[in-house]
């Protein structure tokens, strides 16, 4: 569902912090919440928000996060801050962008990751009522650090008239008080922001040209603001480790709420970890300490079993996965199939009905419905330099401990028996046997015994 707005949406996407709080040579917004980079959360937030146009502002040598705004949003114009000199001076390093653009203006940050459509929508939805900005906040249990918002004290409907923003730096003792603080997030609906923008100084304690200083020059030529109230937890700036750890602990739990209310049964929910992507159809049952990378699909009635892995897998109506399964990408687990305990599956495909109860290792592969994969079984895809495929034919059955030594491929039906190590193709409805043949020495091992309890005694 987009947010309607009546004149096009330009979203400007700040990305230019470098996080030094968070002790790593990744840029800050691309640590990541769900197997999603902060910034790709924001991007998507933006997308949902019905923008028409998006900007991403970043900083001077960050090639990993145009490369991510790059792969993610094609059609985003990137624009680089090359001096930290405060959230106006970032805004206004997308003048291009602006000048360019004749609608509303909506102003977000690429590590406030859990901001949900509803609450754009308000925003935006505040300046149908008449004001030329809007600006999202917040009502913190600490609001140490935060920007306050000052207002005429009226809230209808979660939106009252602004008359400030401080900084907490430049605000008094009794503005410190006030406990709606600023998310930082804007939009505009202003036919002249750049010109607003330019006007802003840096008459203020940390010498930076602040963005919300436009609320300021905006009051004092009659112009009208609001702030709309939102809820503390969606307005999460990440800037340290823990930070990134509540954050994923808030999208995980939004995330066990939404399945289960689409019908899936989570037996301990707080054990179960979802990726940003991950879909699960209804009457699925997953058990505790499963985990889901970027990625998975689970179809309806589906069984994941404690402790498994699934990344970039499909997991089809019916089937059952795990206990103790890892799923990598490109496994297609078909309706009805079976992969049991201490099972892998890399790039390969199990049809309808097919098994490999446990204990196997399936890669570069397709099985055929019905068919079984006995314990032990490997297929050897990797000769140390290239990857090779396996075929094994609907109904066929692999014994215990065998090796396929790819490429080969296993007829419909055949059978191949316990120990063998396959490296030629088996025709339908054949029985391969590859392996030495046994032989019986009466007596041996009693004579081996002695011969070497003899030999230790000397030592």
């Amino acid at each position: 569902m987009t947010i309607s707005s009546p004149r096009p949406l330009l979203t400007i996407v700040l990305a230019a912090g470098k996080g030094m709080r968070m002790k790593s040579d990744v840029p800050k917004v691309m640590h990541r919440v769900a197997g999603r980079t902060l910034l790709g959360h924001v991007l998507a937030l933006a997308a949902t928000a019905g923008t028409s146009a998006s900007a991403v502002v970043v900083g001077p040598d960050m090639p990993a996060v145009r490369t991510e705004v790059t792969h993610l949003a094609p059609a985003a114009v990137v624009f680089e801050q090359t001096q930290q000199r405060g959230t106006a001076d970032a805004v206004l390093a997308a003048r291009q962008g602006l000048q360019g653009h004749s609608g509303d203006v909506l102003v977000m940050f690429a590590d406030t990751p859990l901001i949900t459509a509803d609450t754009v929508r308000r925003l935006v939805r505040a300046l149908d009522q008449g004001a030329e900005v809007a600006v999202l906040g917040f009502h913190a249990k600490d609001a140490t650090g935060y920007g306050r918002l000052v207002t005429d004290g009226l809230l209808a409907a979660g939106v009252a008239n602004l008359l400030a923003i401080r900084e907490h730096k430049d605000a008094t003792p009794a503005e410190r008080q006030i406990d709606f603080c600023n998310s930082g997030v804007m939009a505009f609906r202003t036919p002249n922001l750049l010109s607003l923008l330019d006007q802003i100084g840096t008459n203020n304690a940390s010498g930076e040209y602040y963005l919300t200083d436009v609320i300021a020059i905006m009051r004092g030529q009659g112009r009208r603001a609001v702030a709309v109230a939102g809820v503390e937890e969606e307005m999460l700036g990440v800037n340290t480790r823990a930070h990134l750890a509540v954050a994923e602990g808030v999208f995980q739990r939004r995330a066990r709420v939404h399945a289960m209310a689409e019908g899936a049964t989570l037996i301990d929910p707080d054990t179960v970890w979802f990726a940003f992507d991950t879909r699960v159809g209804r009457d699925v049952v997953i058990e505790p300490n499963v985990f889901f990378g970027p990625g998975v699909s689970i179809g309806d009635r589906a069984i994941i079993r404690a402790h498994s892995h699934l990344t970039g897998a499909s997991v089809e109506a019916g089937a059952e996965v795990g206990p103790f399964a890892r799923l990598r990408p490109g496994a297609r687990i078909g309706e009805g199939a079976k992969i049991g305990n201490f099972v892998e599956v890399k790039n390969a495909v199990f049809e309808r009905g097919a098994k490999a109860n446990h204990l196997a290792y399936i890669g570069d592969a397709h099985v055929g419905s019905k068919a079984n994969i006995g314990a032990g079984t490997i297929f050897c895809n990797y000769d140390g330099f290239f990857k090779h495929r396996t075929e094994v034919g609907a109904g066929a059955f692999i014994g215990s401990n065998a090796s396929l030594v790819a490429p080969v491929r296993i007829g419909e039906g055949a059978f191949i028996a316990s120990g063998s190590v396959i490296t030629k193709n088996v025709d339908a409805d054949s029985l391969a046997l590859a392996r030495a043949v046994q032989e019986n020495r009466p007596g041996w091992a009693a004579k081996f015994r002695a011969l070497m309890s003899s030999r230790k005694n000397k030592r």
